[in-house]
């Protein structure tokens, strides 16, 4: 298991370790996870939900006015709304009115004030989740969420700053590369040996899994 290897290839392309550290995510601490409101990790997943497929700065811009249509992201208020309230936000020219996505919103807020019943809070979900079970914790918020399949929950984890790889194509490639898995990994069988190579390349690193998985990316060259 040579992270070296990843790491060398991926210096060739970027000359420096400081250029390549500065590409690292940010990942918070199991505190400052707590410390995230529940109503901003509904703001957050209903945010990476609208951004997909489109171009973020686009959703980031018109951001504030959902945070005012939906009340903050209260997660309370959020899981109440019905149809004809749909049908008032699909008058709201300031917001990105896409119907199937604005439905996801009362879904999650379900699963927000669920996880949060059972464990204090959303963020006290988030920071007891154990990392070497990564897809573990992805696979749970597709089944509980909406629109969270696919790289949508590690999107979603990225942006909260919670630790995780994300299987972008270059990262894909790699693991193709390397003999881990012959396609992007969907099956349980093929995420389980993913993570196990993960866990690897982060015991023999001690780098977090963000930092490893773009050192990885990274490693395939400028795109």
């Amino acid at each position: 298991m040579s992270f070296e290897r990843h790491w060398q290839n991926a210096l060739t392309h970027y000359q420096q370790a400081s250029v390549l550290e500065a590409h690292y995510p940010m990942v918070k601490s199991a505190a400052e996870l707590k410390a995230v409101t529940d109503g901003q990790y509904l703001s957050l997943i209903s945010r990476r939900v609208f951004r997909a497929g489109m171009k973020h700065s686009v959703i980031d811009n018109k951001w504030p006015a959902f945070e005012e249509a939906f009340w903050q992201f209260d997660p309370r208020a959020c899981q109440l709304i019905d149809d004809a309230r749909f049908e008032v936000l699909m008058q709201n020219r300031s917001l990105i009115r896409h119907w199937g996505k604005m439905k996801t919103i009362p879904v999650n807020a379900l699963m927000v004030s669920d996880l949060s019943k059972q464990y204090g809070s959303f963020g006290q979900f988030l920071a007891q989740w154990p990392e070497q079970k990564l897809v573990d914790l992805w696979l749970l918020l597709k089944k509980q969420g909406s629109h969270l399949g696919g790289d949508g929950a590690s999107r979603f984890l990225r942006m909260a700053g919670k630790d995780t790889f994300v299987l972008s194509n270059d990262v894909v490639r790699v693991l193709v590369n390397e003999g881990v898995v012959d396609k992007k990994p969907t099956s349980a069988r093929d995420l389980n040996a993913t993570q196990s190579y993960f866990n690897e390349l982060k015991a023999v690193s001690g780098l977090p899994y963000s930092a490893i998985s773009m050192v990885l990316a990274l490693s395939i060259g400028p795109s």
